[in-house]
Formats: structure tokens, sequence, C-alpha cells
């Protein structure tokens, strides 16, 4: 199962200093000490001061009402490049990985019925939960709840939040698909605090940002889900091992900063990039070994060997969703730090 369970979130107090003067009042020159020749400028010495400052804020009005009307243009013409420039980046990388991974298809021409409806149920699943894990987030951020529980002291909150998340995950997986309510119940329960570990996120990234990592998020798991589901069968199974070796990788790296010291800027760097890159590609490579899982899973409870259970299923991606999706938030943001 992937390493999902953990959310390092530094919320660090970084405010921007913004000068409160931009004019500073300075004496203003008596334009009669000027030389002879320019003695049509002596007129100006006379006019009263008030006169100067009113045509200094007209002048201030209108430049920043030309700064208004054109920015709208602007930004509306940068989101539409970076749209695009995403657009055509995730268009390439699913034709390169579809040309890389996926040259030997199903032997069976096709997908069967009972299969595609199962992963069907799974991605319907999986999709709930992400809606009800971004509403419960914004819903806590705006109400403030998460804020005071940070204040508080966050590494309970943490801890309990990470209890909270891996006992009803476990419940949910442990509870009879027939017993619906007891099912669905601690299935929202773990979607719920997976919100609350993940509403921190809000306060360090602006909501344009998070839009982007989400879209980046969902075009990255869908081209890698095509590619597990129209694969062979059983093709990528066997990248379980391997993919838990890399998480244990991923995991070790994102716990270096508490206990390498802060001296040691290339190695933390190293250790950043291992979880930040390594991370999306293990998280990657999570997906699509869940998809192949549940088509797998789907053969095995059509013959009635175990019992067609879409929740359990839908838990694996949602968590490969919100690992890659952290990633993509932290590397937009680094990349807007960069620019600035």
């Amino acid at each position: 199962m992937a390493f999902t369970m953990r959310q390092p979130f530094r919320l660090t107090s970084t405010l921007g200093y913004v000068s409160k003067s931009a004019f500073k009042s300075t004496p203003i020159r008596a334009f009669h000490h000027s030389r002879p020749a320019a003695n049509f400028f002596t007129s100006r010495a006379n006019t009263p001061i008030s006169t100067l400052a009113k045509a200094r804020n007209a002048f201030r009005q209108s430049r920043t009402y030309i700064q208004q009307t054109s920015s709208p243009t602007a930004t509306a013409g940068n989101l539409g490049q970076k749209l695009l420039i995403g657009g055509a980046m995730f268009g390439g990388t699913l034709i390169a990985l579809n040309v890389i991974f996926n040259r030997e298809t199903r032997e069976d021409g096709g997908m069967p019925p009972y299969e595609r409806s199962y992963l069907n149920d799974t991605f319907m699943h999986t999709g709930l939960g992400v809606g009800i894990i971004g509403l419960s987030a914004r819903a806590m951020f705006q109400s403030g709840f998460t804020y005071r529980l940070m204040a508080t002291n966050p590494w309970i909150v943490m801890i309990g939040g990470l209890a909270l998340s891996v006992g009803t995950m476990m419940g949910t997986r442990a509870t009879d698909p027939s017993n619906y309510i007891q099912k669905y119940g601690l299935w929202s329960a773990f979607n719920v605090t997976q919100g609350a570990l993940l509403a921190p996120l809000l306060f360090m990234a602006p909501p344009a940002l998070i839009a982007r990592a989400g879209l980046y998020t969902v075009a990255m798991m869908g081209s890698i889900s095509f590619i597990g589901a129209t694969a062979k069968q059983e093709k990528y199974l066997y990248l379980g091992g391997p993919l838990l070796a890399g998480v244990a990788i991923v995991a070790v790296s994102g716990f270096a900063p508490l206990v390498l010291p802060a001296t040691a800027v290339r190695t933390l760097a190293f250790t950043e990039n291992i979880w930040l890159y390594g991370g999306l590609a293990v998280f990657g490579g999570f997906t699509l070994y869940d998809v192949q899982k549940i088509l797998y899973h789907a053969r095995m409870a059509e013959r009635g060997v175990i019992r067609k259970d879409a929740v359990n299923e839908s838990i694996s991606l949602e968590l490969d969703f919100l690992n890659i999706f952290i990633r993509m938030v932290q590397i937009l943001m680094m990349q807007q730090n960069r620019r600035k």
C-alpha cells in the first residue's frame, strides 16, 4: 500500500514588507532661483502649493486608472498561456507514456463489461472521496477551525489527525461491503480527516496555484490510469515490491530535515528533491499498479473468490492523488518563488 499518511506541512511566516510612503515629502523648489534664460518658469513660483498638490494627485489617479484597466488583460493572457502550456505538456506526456509503456495491449480484445463496471465504480468513489476531502478542507480553512487547532499545538494535531486517518482507513477496509451504513460512515470520516490534514496547505498557497496543481494531478493520474487500464493483463503487478522500497526511501528523505543540521544545505536540498520528484515518480507508479490491481480484483470478484468492494479500491487511488497533489503544489510554489 502506498505510503500515504505523511503530510509534511511547514507553516512559515513569510510576510512581505511594503513601504508605506511612495513619495516622500520634499521641499518645493522655487523656480525664480533658476537662470535668467528660463524666465517663463518664474510665474510657476507664485502658484500656491495646494494647486501643485492637486495636480500631482490627479496624475497619480490617472496612472492608477491606466494600470487597473490593463492588468486584467495581462492576467488573462498569462492564464491562457499557462493552460495552453500545461495541456500541451500533459498531452505529450500521455502520448510518450503510451508509446513507451503500453506497447503490449490486452490480449482479450478489450476490457470485459464486468471489469469496466468495476473500474468505473472505483473511479466514481475516488472522485467522490476527493470531493469530500476538498470541501471539508475548504470549510475548515474558512471557519478558522484548522488555524485554532494548529495554534494550540501543531504536533498534537498532526499526530492525532494521522491516528484518526489510519484508524478510519483500517476500519473502512475491515467493514464488510454489505454493511453500507458503517462502511460509508467510516469512509466519509476517513475523507474528512484527510481534509483536515490538507487544510493547512491552504494557508500557504493561493487558490489559483491550488487549482493548477489539481488540474495537473488529474491530468497525470488520468494518463497513467489509461495506460494501466489498456495495458496487458497483470503487466505491472510486479511493481508492488520495488514501489514499496521506493516509498520507504521517499519517507526517509522527508524526515531528513528533522535529523540533519541546518548547515548541511546541499544534503537537505538533495533530500528535498528526492521527496518531491522521487515521490512523484513513486506515486505515479503506484497509480499504475493500483489500476491493474483493481482489474485483477475485478476478475477475482467475477469468479466469486473475493467480494466486490469499490470503496476499498478507491482509498488507494485517493491516497495516490493526495500525495501527487501535495508535491505538485510545492513544486509550483517553488517555481513562483524563483520568479519573484
